[in-house]
């Protein structure tokens, strides 16, 4: 036994660290993973973690809830191996000398919808309005808003629109139904919740193929060249889980996961949310260049930081591992 071990062993070396046997045959990698925000879209690490996929690939992952821009900071600093971030802030890392890296995809599109009040019945009618967004003027919802607006002809600083730091999903909700906001981005299965209720969509992103990288996997270059078999593992583990969701014969085991870890109060509830997950996973996991390009465009002309126009796609993302399980970097 000891035999095989070292020859599987010293066949991993010759590979360079790749294949079950490799993943058999050293000890598990260890990880701290963050995630920025508790939505559906990190629906395939608490898959991986509960079906045992990363057991599978030989990795142990720790998921810790962290706020976007703190978890950046924590990669920045050692103390979290791997996180699912929006771009602007591995753009924002980068700018300032650090070497963060988006190695995977997670939410390489936006299928929000501008749901507007019942006396908006055009675009016009939102001028001197105000537009519920998130809770960060960097965040995905708050980009949306602008790539929606500019759709519209729209500009808020020329049209004296009021954009409203207001925060989640549920929280936009309540704005626009208590007439706070005439405006808000919501997902299309929340749109579908408040039906009925004489809201409109003005504009349906999904619709319109815009280029967008949302979210991806997020560590740093510095881990992805010296810790290279780690990130691989969690990239294999995140592929299965991902092939796991997509499987319509998981759904039962998938919406009980959502139910439990979203905290919602039944299947029927979750079924929008797994329907809108199965949906948005991309295909490829790789991170898009072309939806990086349009994060890093936004992040110049809303001023969020300037520094973003020296910066190139390739800055921010890295399609090696990626595109060795089968993705490609379009």
């Amino acid at each position: 036994m000891r035999t095989k071990l070292i020859q599987a062993f010293s066949l991993c070396l010759l590979v360079g660290w790749s294949g079950s046997w490799c993943r058999a045959a050293d000890a598990p990698s260890k990880a701290v993973f963050a995630y920025g925000a508790i939505n559906a879209y990190m629906t395939s690490t608490w898959v991986a973690r509960e079906q045992g996929l990363f057991a599978k690939n030989n990795v142990e992952l720790e998921p810790v809830f962290i706020i976007a821009s703190r978890a950046a900071q924590a990669m920045l600093a050692g103390e979290v191996h791997v996180g699912l971030i929006g771009p602007t802030h591995v753009a924002n890392a980068v700018a300032a000398g650090g070497d963060l890296v988006m190695f995977m995809g997670n939410q390489n599109s936006v299928r929000y919808q501008l749901v507007v009040h019942p006396s908006i019945k055009r675009a016009e009618d939102l001028k001197g309005k105000r537009v519920a967004i998130g809770a960060s003027a960097g965040g995905l919802a708050s980009l949306g808003a602008h790539v929606a607006l500019d759709h519209l002809g729209l500009n808020p600083k020329r049209d004296n629109i009021t954009l409203l730091l207001t925060g989640e999903e549920p929280l936009r909700v309540a704005a626009l139904q208590s007439g706070n906001a005439q405006a808000t981005l919501l997902a299309p299965e929340m749109t579908k919740q408040i039906g009925g209720q004489g809201f409109a969509v003005l504009v349906d992103m999904g619709q319109l193929n815009i280029p967008f990288q949302a979210s991806g996997m997020v560590t740093t270059r510095k881990i992805l060249r010296n810790d290279a078999p780690m990130i691989e593992r969690v990239g294999r583990a995140t592929l299965d889980a991902v092939n796991y969701i997509r499987n319509p014969a998981n759904k039962k085991s998938v919406v009980q996961t959502m139910i439990k870890q979203l905290r919602l109060a039944s299947a029927e509830r979750a079924e929008p949310f797994y329907a809108q997950l199965v949906e948005e996973l991309p295909r490829n996991i790789c991170p898009t260049a072309s939806g990086v390009r349009s994060i890093l465009k936004l992040m110049v002309e809303l001023g969020i930081n300037p520094k973003a126009a020296a910066l190139k796609a390739e800055d921010v993302i890295d399609l090696g591992l990626c595109k060795r399980l089968g993705g490609d970097g379009k």
